[in-house]
């Protein structure tokens, strides 16, 4: 059994810990005839200007936020965001489907970035406000999509339910040994935790669990590690009282 600590490793939930403190309510954004916010958005996270960026946000989070900021450049320099609006203009929620890919060299390996998620807001005296990420995946991975893999981990489930982490290696595995592990954990946890490795014989990670008996937003992230190269992976649950 081999333990992976979330520090060292490329870092799992790594769009979680950006958007908690890049887009959060707190993020102000001019809106008026002339400026388009997702544009405004996207601009200012792929042009990678400072100074644009402590003019969108406010001065209370302004360091904070570049400090961040500057981290996820350190770590992903040539990463590109693109967003779409998924909202009619007049619509009180509005909703971004926004996209990041990026790629790093880690001891002499190549890993590819991918994170998909909804970003929900409404706007409030020319402000982003109530800001809140759904259905994020992010994977990292190293083997130039070589492995078949499908993620069933549901975006919503009841409060109280019981539901199914599925992640499917979609190709017979032969002689081939794997290996994986995963854990749940809270949006600002995941650099204090590790994920224990052990061999799958299943071909895949399959874990049944329970919502949480309040609403909540539940994190999972994990390894699988094959001969073709290691995926790295995080996805948000929504727990809702009603669907």
């Amino acid at each position: 059994m081999k333990m992976f600590n979330l520090k060292f490793f490329p870092k799992l939930g790594l769009f979680i810990y950006i958007f908690i403190y890049l887009i959060s309510p707190k993020l102000a954004i001019t809106q008026n005839t002339n400026v388009d916010i997702r544009k405004n958005l996207e601009n200012a996270l792929n042009t990678r200007n400072l100074k644009l960026i402590k003019n969108i946000f406010k001065e209370d989070e302004n360091f904070k936020i570049q400090e961040q900021f500057k981290e996820i450049i350190k770590d992903f320099p040539n990463s590109k965001w693109q967003i779409k609006r998924l909202s009619g203009e007049n619509s009180k929620e509005k909703i971004f489907n926004i996209k990041v890919n990026g790629n790093k060299i880690v001891n002499g390996e190549i890993y590819f970035l991918e994170s998909n998620f909804k970003y929900l807001f409404s706007i409030q005296n020319d402000k982003i406000n109530n800001g809140n990420i759904k259905n994020l995946l992010t994977t990292i991975r190293n083997d130039q999509n070589k492995i078949d893999i499908i993620f069933r981990i549901p975006e919503k489930v009841l409060t109280g339910t019981k539901y199914d982490i599925d992640i499917i290696l979609n190709e017979p595995l032969g002689d081939v040994i794997i290996a994986g592990g995963i854990i749940s954990h809270q949006d600002d946890s995941y650099l204090n935790q590790e994920i224990n490795i052990e061999p799958l014989a299943s071909g895949g990670i399959f874990k049944t669990t329970r919502a949480s008996s309040e609403p909540a937003r539940q994190i999972w992230s994990g390894i699988i590690a094959h001969p073709k190269g290691t995926i790295s992976f995080t996805k948000s649950v929504e727990i809702v009282e009603k669907i």
